[in-house]
């Protein structure tokens, strides 16, 4: 078997793995809850939240899947070859600042800049500056400022705090990921293969060519992202239900502590970045102000969904790396404004 056939074997069984856990817990759930006249019934309940929840992170997060997709494939076969990237500036640190913007052009929530980001990818863009529009996207675009400033208004400092939080995080986390020697290894073997041959792809045959072509990489993209969002929708549901929520609101008034605290809420309950603000607002009289902006930034970038979403274009090293630098970040930057307030 060649190295080609044996990454297209493994990427076929991970594409598999999360039907196979999604129809486990569907099963789990059918056969408890099918037995709950002879149970508990504050079980049934339970199992019939965890499947409620599950079912909204999956209705509130597939339109911004399926349109971030959309928007990758017209990257990738309609607008002119490097029609952005050809006229970005060649020094890194400009490159990226001006990268971090582009949420304004492109407002969809975290789960969407996913497939823009493998869009991004395919036509050449390296990592570091691809993981710096995905860090910055979700919080730094429209949509998310005014739902932020709805909720917050310009109290304590928790608007300013998120977005330009949001933009530092990018800027740092795509400057050392540049730095990083071996590049490809930070993709999956799958996916680094196939940019590999989009580098020498050009979407040929006029009109009907590139409408078959989008509608094959609609497909794929669809199929990887969609099964990804179950299978992390589902195991976010799960712990929302079976994890005690007052240890965590137990902590707020700490100013270290209750950073952490929202910051493993947001993990949790992975809502998306475009509503979250109204979420926490409940949690804003317990909260300091730097734990709220621990959760609005944290659960914008790393949270159960999206891991499971990012899996299927950056490798398990990519991503623990991904999250601690994400979380050293979002601590301190959470501490220091509670020192401050």
């Amino acid at each position: 078997m060649t190295i080609s056939s044996r990454e297209s074997a493994r990427a076929g069984r991970r594409r598999m793995l999360w039907p196979l856990l999604g129809l486990l817990a569907l099963a789990v759930f059918i056969v408890i809850r099918i037995a709950s006249p002879l149970q508990d019934v504050t079980l049934g309940d339970a199992l019939s939240d965890w499947v409620t929840l599950s079912l909204s992170v999956l209705v509130e997060s597939t339109p911004f899947v399926v349109l971030g997709i959309i928007i990758a494939i017209a990257l990738r076969f309609w607008l002119p070859q490097g029609l952005l990237l050809d006229h970005l500036p060649r020094n890194g640190f400009t490159r990226r600042i001006i990268i971090s913007l582009f949420g304004i052009l492109l407002p969809v929530c975290e789960c969407g800049n996913v497939p823009v980001t493998r869009g991004f990818l395919s036509r050449g863009m390296n990592i570091g500056d691809a993981l710096t529009f995905l860090v910055a996207a979700p919080i730094v675009n429209p949509v998310t400022i005014i739902t932020t400033y709805q909720a917050f208004g310009w109290q304590n400092g928790v608007l300013v705090g998120r977005v330009a939080g949001a933009l530092v995080l990018a800027n740092l986390v795509g400057w050392l990921f540049s730095l990083y020697p071996e590049q490809r290894r930070l993709l999956t073997p799958a996916f680094g293969e196939a940019c590999r041959l989009d580098a020498h792809e050009h979407a040929g045959g006029g009109f009907v060519g590139r409408l078959r072509s989008s509608g094959g990489v609609f497909r794929t993209e669809t199929q990887a992202m969609l099964v990804a969002l179950v299978g992390g929708a589902f195991i976010a549901g799960a712990i929302q239900v079976f994890v005690p929520r007052h240890v965590l609101v137990d902590l707020g008034a700490d100013p270290v502590w209750g950073v952490v605290a929202l910051m493993l809420l947001a993990f949790i309950v992975s809502i998306c970045s475009n509503v979250d603000a109204f979420f926490i607002l409940a949690l804003g009289s317990t909260f300091l102000p730097g734990a709220l902006v621990g959760f609005l930034v944290f659960g914008a970038i790393i949270d159960i969904k999206m891991l499971a979403l990012l899996r299927t274009t950056f490798s398990t090293r990519t991503l623990i790396w991904l999250t601690v630098i994400v979380a050293l970040f979002v601590l301190v930057l959470g501490s220091g404004m509670n020192a401050l307030a």
